[in-house]
């Protein structure tokens, strides 16, 4: 998802960094000094301080800021009653903490811009029960939209906007335990309302439309984009 957003950034003509824990994407050499990239671990709080003091430095300005990261950890994330403490501990780390590291340098710099728009990452699984429970990702999502109403009302007076999205069941490599299974992705498939899992490109385009200037009187919402999933009928 946050691949596919970067680039929608890139191609809208915006100067991008983009930060991962893996190697840079080939993808995002064509772009060439808009796209500036990092290989850090969000997790560590110096790291990401001087990230955006490259932010400052090469572009001073901010004006959107995406939090994307995050794991789902089969096998390891259970219900609360078999879990793993530690795994618990460092799926809230990763997946919530980590955004908070990202709000507290982009906030600043979003204000000495005259305001800006965040987008959170969060997922629709958190509204439903599961009897696969994965109840550390979900209560960590849970936490993202809280986090982003409170920031909403905490920084509308400065112009800034925050928003989160919710995506449903979608084709990213966290589903890499249905590749080559199409009977599966079939059934997945037939479970959502509009008959398909999303794409990546489904999550940047609600994304890319929460940071325009469409969306300039939209805050502390959360945007599910879930093929109808979350309002399907109980059969």
């Amino acid at each position: 998802m946050g691949l596919a957003l970067g680039e929608a950034l890139l191609e809208a003509g915006a100067s991008v960094l983009l930060i991962d824990v893996k190697p840079m994407p080939e993808l995002f050499s064509r772009f060439g000094e808009r796209a500036l990239y990092r290989q850090i671990d969000l997790t560590d709080v110096d790291a990401v301080r001087q990230a955006f003091d490259l932010v400052q430095e090469r572009f001073g300005r901010l004006d959107y800021l995406a939090n994307v990261a995050g794991v789902l950890w089969f096998g390891r994330d259970k219900g609360a009653t078999e879990i793993d403490l530690d795994d618990w501990d460092a799926v809230m780390t990763i997946n919530l903490k980590s955004m908070v590291h990202m709000v507290k340098f982009a906030v600043p710099l979003m204000a000495k811009s005259g305001g800006g728009s965040m987008v959170h990452i969060s997922t629709v699984q958190f509204l439903r029960g599961d009897l696969r429970p994965q109840d550390a990702y979900q209560a960590s999502k849970a936490g993202v939209c809280a986090l982003s109403r409170s920031l909403a009302i905490q920084h509308a007076h400065q112009g800034i906007r925050s928003n989160t999205v919710l995506p449903g069941v979608t084709w990213t490599p966290m589903q890499a335990r249905w590749e080559g299974d199409s009977r599966t992705q079939e059934l997945v498939a037939q479970a959502v309302p509009l008959g398909r899992m999303g794409s990546p490109a489904d999550i940047a385009n609600a994304c890319m439309f929460l940071f325009s200037d469409q969306a300039s009187y939209i805050t502390g919402v959360d945007l599910p984009v879930d093929g109808g999933l979350l309002v399907k009928p109980v059969a």
